[in-house]
């Protein structure tokens, strides 16, 4: 879901590269998702053995210091679309490589962190984005747990991407008849219907009560609309 998540919320384009620097658990899952749905992935890691690792699943794997300004320039860094900072356990590494890739003007940084004060520091210093998945993971099982989401990705904005079962108010109706981006403030970006492919969202979209919705907004909007059985007055 993460490598899905980049690609049709924050408008990677099917052309765009990207460059994942940290190939730990969260970097390379990111990374994989990535070349599955068809971009150019460079994995940059200083651990030779987790680049070996990698080096036949991903378009490019480089062992290599992202510190180093002089380094990511030779690596072609600055010729990326976007970059996604996945170091694991040092933050000074972190912020010292987003320091670098600000510098190289990349336009789009994402950078994990692994508390608050981390990704306040990392957005201070030209982060784009900040996630923290393990923060995420006890909102996604608290979410889980109470049945309305099926599956939920928080970014510490207070913004998130759900999956939902269609809430009733929905049901046998296109989004426009429904009203809900208008009376939740939420957006439904796509229908999963059984049997069929994932379809992308517009206002005429009817709603099938079987069917699974992909919707994005602020994390209590989404809560909210989730559980709602009929249209707000």
């Amino acid at each position: 879901m993460l490598g899905r998540i980049f690609t049709e919320q924050f408008a990677f384009s099917a052309s765009d590269s990207v460059l994942v620097i940290g190939l730990g658990r969260f970097g390379s899952a990111v990374a994989q998702s990535l070349v599955r749905l068809g971009h150019d992935v460079m994995g940059v890691d200083n651990n030779s053995e987790r680049v070996q690792t990698w080096a036949d699943k991903l378009t490019h794997a480089v062992q290599a210091d992202s510190t180093k300004e002089s380094v990511m320039l030779q690596l072609g860094a600055a010729d990326f679309s976007h970059a996604i900072v996945a170091i694991g356990t040092d933050i000074a590494s972190s912020l010292l490589t987003l320091m670098v890739l600000t510098e190289l003007g990349i336009k789009d940084i994402w950078v994990k962190a692994l508390d608050h004060d981390h990704g306040q520091l990392a957005k201070k210093m030209g982060a784009h984005h900040v996630v923290m998945p393990e923060a995420d993971m006890g909102e996604r099982v608290a979410h889980l747990v109470t049945g309305r989401l099926i599956d939920f990705l928080e970014f510490d904005d207070g913004f998130a991407i759900a999956k939902i079962h269609a809430p009733t108010l929905t049901h046998n109706k296109t989004l426009t008849e429904s009203r809900v981006r208008e009376q939740f403030g939420v957006t439904v970006v796509g229908v999963k219907r059984a049997n069929t492919d994932f379809q992308h969202a517009t206002p005429e979209t009817s709603v099938e009560p079987a069917d699974l919705l992909i919707v994005s907004g602020p994390t209590r909007k989404i809560e909210l609309f989730a559980s709602a059985t009929k249209v707000k007055k």
